[in-house]
């Protein structure tokens, strides 16, 4: 691998952070190596990896899979929860300038095989706790040659475990990598629920870390606790951004507050990337009270709708930054930002309703959906977003980034917001009606899809409705077929049997119709209003 500046500067508080100059995914780690290659770059369960050890296995990833026959712009699949071994082989397969999917494992076997089989991967990784349930789907895809166990002792149905897999390689440094190529894939569901692969370039990367080390006051003194999945642009961020800034990644994937309020404490954790509601739930938790939480300086949060309720008591609980993210995975991650300072304004206006501002190299406006011109102040309007830092595209999908991406560069959300004059963005609705569930994403067509085949069912249409635990869950609106009486149960039972159960309705209501428009499309903010009317806040931040 070429050498890398390693510069080192001091921010305001005197902390000294390593700076990298490009943060390509294969250079990732370099300075971190060259300045500190004892220092800690990831603990999980136990285990301690220093950043020369990170590199080094990096470096046999690389190997094992040149040797695979892995080349430039080939991607591979994760399958797994998260992990030392998925860090490996993201930093591993950069080098050959490949990148590596990380893939939504709580999906069904028909939606992974459509992913693994839609980004043409040969080489499939997978947690060896799932192969029971993974690799039948694996055997019926004509392309997968490899299938990879993390965590095997032994070949489990003609797997090879990781081990043995880079056994015999020595580390390989890196091929040269492009600013245009792709180091990042990560799939999002389309509207009409078929998975989208959204492709992050290297020069999205590098335009975006700056702004999150700022953001997140992360250096080589930091440790970030990551608790989101690394299918998600949120969680692989905060673990891209503490590793670019030389820090410490705690590697978690228990969301239980009291367990998250433990690890805290133990490791002396600084930074926390959560979703809103697991921010709820550790505001709620009596052991939040007792818990040393000083070692904290920053936690972002968002993906999901929060209360200002909530975030005044987060406020007063913590006492460190805290910082609300708003942005999709088209954007890798942000938009726009509501800054520690405005969750301190006193008695000025209250801006704990809006997601902030426009990030650091970012361009926001708020456009009419149907003119395509731009709303006047105050006005709602939806979300467009333009900075180095967007996607280039949906893989295999020209249609549809055609559709998402302007000529000039404008990524349309499907958010729809208003927008103040000092230029803070109140999210109001959804264009595409999406629904946030615990920080997963659920569009409701897909569910309606499922539901609509129930011989009992005459329409039905699925909205989001708001839940003390998960911020919001789907809800199905049903009109019965006549004579027809299936219990709620029945039905969410039936939706089960054919979907994640994150995106299953967990309550259903039998209805005489639904209100439509001439045209017969069904009104679904009329619907919602009812649930949301008089609620404080809704926050829908896309695909985050």
């Amino acid at each position: 691998m070429p050498a890398l500046g390693g510069a080192t500067t001091h921010d305001a508080t005197g902390r000294s952070a390593v700076l990298n100059p490009t943060y390509r995914m294969n250079e990732l780690i370099a300075p971190a190596v060259a300045a500190q290659p004892q220092a800690i770059a990831l603990t999980s369960a136990g285990l301690s990896i220093t950043y020369d050890e990170l590199d080094r296995l990096a470096g046999r990833v690389a190997a094992a899979a040149l040797h695979a026959g892995v080349g430039a712009q080939d991607r591979l699949a994760f399958i797994g929860k998260n992990s030392v071994e998925q860090i490996e082989v993201i930093l591993g397969c950069a080098r050959l300038d490949a990148v590596v999917v990380s893939v939504n494992w709580r999906l069904p076997s028909a939606d992974l095989a459509y992913i693994v089989d839609d980004m043409e991967a040969e080489v499939v990784f997978v947690d060896a706790l799932l192969l029971d349930a993974v690799l039948p789907m694996l055997l019926t895809l004509t392309r997968v040659t490899t299938v990879v166990a993390i965590g095997a002792d032994a070949p489990i149905g003609g797997s090879i475990p990781f081990s043995a897999w880079i056994a015999g390689h020595e580390p390989i440094g890196s091929v040269e990598v492009a600013p245009g190529d792709a180091a990042l894939q990560i799939y999002t569901s389309g509207t009409t629920g078929r998975p989208k692969g959204v492709t992050l370039s290297h020069a999205a990367v590098t335009a975006t870390m700056p702004a999150m080390s700022r953001q997140w006051r992360t250096d080589h003194t930091s440790v970030m606790l990551t608790v989101l999945p690394w299918f998600h642009i949120a969680g692989l961020g905060a673990v891209i951004g503490a590793l670019g800034a030389g820090g410490t990644v705690v590697i978690s994937n228990d969301t239980d507050a009291d367990r998250l309020l433990d690890s805290v404490e133990a490791h002396g954790v600084t930074n926390l990337v959560l979703a809103s509601i697991i921010l709820q739930w550790i505001v709620n938790s009596p052991k939040a009270a007792t818990t040393d939480l000083s070692s904290l300086r920053v936690i972002s949060y968002g993906a999901s709708p929060i209360t200002q309720e909530t975030l005044r008591a987060a406020i007063a609980l913590f006492g460190c930054d805290l910082v609300q993210i708003y942005g999709l995975t088209e954007t890798m991650g942000t938009v726009t930002v509501l800054d520690a300072g405005d969750h301190l304004i006193g008695d000025g206006p209250d801006r704990l309703l809006s997601c902030g501002r426009a990030a650091d190299g970012v361009e926001v406006r708020l456009v009419d959906p149907d003119e395509l011109t731009d709303v006047a102040t105050g006005e709602v309007g939806e979300i467009w977003a333009r900075s180095p830092r967007n996607m280039t595209g949906y893989w295999h999908s020209p249609e549809e980034t055609a559709a998402a991406l302007t000529e000039d560069g404008w990524l349309r959300t499907g958010d729809l917001a208003r927008l103040d004059a000092e230029g803070y963005v109140f999210l109001c609705d959804r264009l595409k009606d999406m629904i946030v569930t615990g920080g997963e994403n659920v569009y409701p067509t897909e569910v309606e899809n499922v539901l609509q085949w129930h011989p009992a069912i005459a329409e039905v249409t699925v909205i989001g409705v708001p839940d003390d635990r998960w911020g919001e869950t789907p809800k199905a609106l049903v009109v019965l077929q006549p004579g027809a009486t299936p219990t709620a149960g029945e039905l969410i039972a039936y939706s089960r049997e054919r979907l994640a159960h994150f995106k299953c309705p967990t309550s259903v209501e039998f209805v005489e119709s639904l209100p439509k428009t001439p045209s017969g499309k069904v009104l679904k903010r009329s619907l919602r209003a009812a649930y949301w009317d008089g609620m404080q806040r809704r926050n829908p931040a896309s695909g985050a």
